[in-house]
């Protein structure tokens, strides 16, 4: 046996190795900790079992992913989506759970009596099966920049519902393991300490939460800011396990709870380390449980369990996206990204065996056949265009259909302009090309924007310019400029990595929401990066200068000169309570000042002696009394002088510290 330490290094020094192995084949990390879990398992090496140490680790996994849940849950998304969320996905859980049960009245009808599949069984295990890999999947979307394609967003919702749906689940599955007599009063008397507490923490919690947080941010201190988040998030899942219900319920509640609040972004980037090891030993004990040698004695069970729910849930997925109003394509799109079983899954396949509802050798065919459909996914999601293409000859009609429309508009078009995405800033830039007589032509992913802008004579195409075979279509060799007119970086590196290969000479202005991803868009080939926030900073400024009388000539030359700086005097700002969600991604250049206090390290050193540029800072003003110095590397700091510094949040940090210690 192993003592406390020596598990835990076991532990973690196999995850390392299994997620870097499975890293570098291009898999994701999740299924590297089921593999370790596999292979140290009691069924297989033998070098770690499940015990009260990697049950508790493992509990406290799930406890943190229902908080990052909880911490996406936005009630305005919910609304803008509630079709696709509580129509497609709601009719997705319900079915799968419906279909299950009905199988499992058909299978026990056929397997011996000792063999008893219950109503309570079928049920819980319907709702493993409903669930599907948010990691996987978003990761893999995200990758392949489809979160906002019209598969994308119904993916996107049906995801969200079968996240809400686990949190019913996780109240009425262990309450399914009482006696039929007992169950009635069970689930009711479950749900009524679950609205209770759930009143209490939202109503109440919401209250104090943004009370509480506003004064522990104005301590300064990311340590109390640390110690403060864990405290509610364990306190929460210390409350709903007190009344009898399940931890993870308290900690999705405490999530929502912040979500809520302007530090959600920064609350998610500090937990995010804790989530993604502690969820990671979870996978390992999952993996743990799962005996091998029963798997491959019975290994045509396992494919029939893998190969029946992961082709149920595809032909219904799609069959349901397809009454929804969606196309052949983004149907079948939609149902080979969420065909395999997902992480709540586990816990709800977890939960039903510690509620003695299946029999032990049904739980290790469908954990086998559930980490299998896993390993497939990423490949299903890769492939799915090439399936679709396969499947549906209408698909491929439509998809040559398209490439051949746009291509039969600029066939006998020269020197235009290819303007990448239709929405208000491509309708712009389209009208004031159109004034001067410029040839353009238009490529967006919203079909009915596309439909209706075709029909009063606007030169767009339904198309995808991150993808190659449009841009080729749309004439990017015979093009004079291309312009990325939304500001989604990912995509626009997707497009600027294209071009470069197809037309290396062709400009490439892009748009971008601020300055933070302007020197990677440039270094990737973009000729202008345009940040909204800076463009329209500059636009407010100059009509304030033409106010108050600034003569027009001058202030059209201030402009001029911001933007051939590619403004340089304008990046960066002062952060306030406000902005600490900025902070968290230590990506924002900002601004900050620092005041040389007596005993001050920088006073009397010339600034090229502090060397800030090595930590990423920059000195912008410095300010003696009232007078701001000039900066040079020579200038001379002196008490009370006050330092604006410019950088990432981190940079600053650092800059700072050089100042005065």
């Amino acid at each position: 046996m192993f003592s406390g330490l020596e598990l835990t290094l076991l532990l973690l020094g196999s995850a390392v190795l299994g997620v870097v192995a499975f890293r570098m084949l291009h898999l994701p990390p999740m299924l590297g900790y089921l593999a370790v879990g596999i292979l140290i398992g009691p069924h297989a090496l033998g070098l770690a079992d499940n015990n009260t140490t990697t049950h508790a680790l493992a509990e406290f996994g799930v406890v943190f992913l229902m908080f990052s849940i909880g911490l996406e849950f936005s009630l305005s998304q919910l609304m803008a989506m509630r079709r696709i969320v509580f129509g497609l996905g709601m009719a997705q859980v319900v079915l799968t759970i419906v279909a299950t049960m009905v199988f499992g009245w058909l299978l026990s009808t056929q397997l011996p009596a000792s063999i008893h599949v219950s109503w309570q069984a079928a049920f819980a295990l319907g709702g493993a099966l409903a669930m599907s890999s948010t990691a996987i999947v978003v990761k893999m979307l995200t990758e392949r920049l489809e979160l906002e394609s019209p598969h994308g967003r119904k993916i996107i919702g049906i995801l969200l519902f079968q996240d809400l749906a686990v949190v019913p689940l996780l109240i009425l599955i262990p309450s399914l393991g009482k006696p039929p007599e007992e169950l009635m009063s069970t689930l009711a008397w479950a749900a009524g300490k679950a609205v209770l507490v759930l009143v209490l923490l939202l109503f109440i919690g919401q209250k104090i939460m943004r009370k509480w947080f506003t004064i522990v941010v104005k301590r300064r201190s990311q340590e109390l800011f640390m110690l403060n988040l864990l405290m509610i998030t364990l306190g929460a899942a210390w409350i709903t396990e007190r009344a009898g219900l399940s931890m993870a319920l308290g900690a999705f509640v405490a999530g929502m709870l912040i979500s809520e609040t302007q530090y959600k972004h920064q609350v998610e980037e500090d937990i995010k380390p804790f989530r993604d090891v502690l969820l990671g030993l979870f996978f390992i004990t999952v993996g743990m449980l799962l005996n091998v040698g029963l798997v491959m004695q019975n290994w045509w069970l396992v494919l029939i369990l893998l190969c029946g729910p992961v082709l149920l849930k595809f032909a219904l997925i799609a069959l349901l996206a397809k009454l929804f109003g969606a196309s052949d394509g983004v149907s079948m799109r939609t149902g080979l990204a969420l065909a395999q079983a997902g992480e709540f899954g586990f816990v709800l396949l977890t939960l039903t065996a510690g509620a003695n509802l299946l029999d032990p050798f049904i739980i290790q065919l469908v954990l086998a056949s559930m980490v299998l459909s896993m390993l497939v996914a990423p490949f299903l999601i890769e492939k799915s265009d090439q399936i679709v293409m396969k499947i549906s000859s209408n698909e491929w009609m439509l998809q040559s259909l398209q490439l051949t429309q746009i291509a039969s508009r600029t066939m006998a078009t020269q020197k235009h302009v290819i303007v990448a995405g239709f929405g208000r800033s491509g309708q712009s830039l389209a009208t004031l090309l159109t004034e001067e007589k410029i040839a353009y032509q238009a490529l967006d992913l919203d079909p009915e924007r596309v439909v209706e802008a075709q029909s009063a004579g606007a030169h767009v195409s339904y198309g995808d310019a991150a993808r190659k075979e449009s841009l080729i279509a749309a004439g990017v060799y015979r093009a004079s400029a291309l312009v990325i007119t939304y500001a989604n970086t990912a995509s626009a590196l997707k497009v600027l990595h294209l071009v470069h290969e197809l037309a290396p000479t062709l400009p490439v202005i892009v748009r971008s929401h601020d300055d933070t991803d302007l020197d990677l868009l440039k270094k990737a080939g973009a000729a202008e990066v345009v940040p909204e926030a800076l463009e329209g900073s500059l636009m407010l400024a100059s009509h304030a200068l033409v106010m108050m009388g600034v003569p027009l000539r001058r202030v059209v030359h201030r402009v001029q000169s911001a933007r051939d700086e590619r403004y340089a005097s304008l990046r960066g700002y002062f952060h306030g309570a406000s902005d600490v969600g900025d902070d968290a991604e230590h990506t924002y250049v900002r601004l900050h000042s620092v005041t040389l206090r007596d005993g001050a390290g920088a006073i009397g050193k010339r600034l090229e002696e502090l060397e800030l540029h090595e930590v990423g800072a920059e000195v912008t003003t410095i300010r003696r009394g009232k007078e701001r110095l000039e900066v040079t590397p020579r200038t001379v700091l002196a008490a009370s002088d006050v330092v604006v510094l410019r950088g990432s949040a981190e940079a600053v940090d650092r800059a700072e510290g050089r100042l005065l210690q």
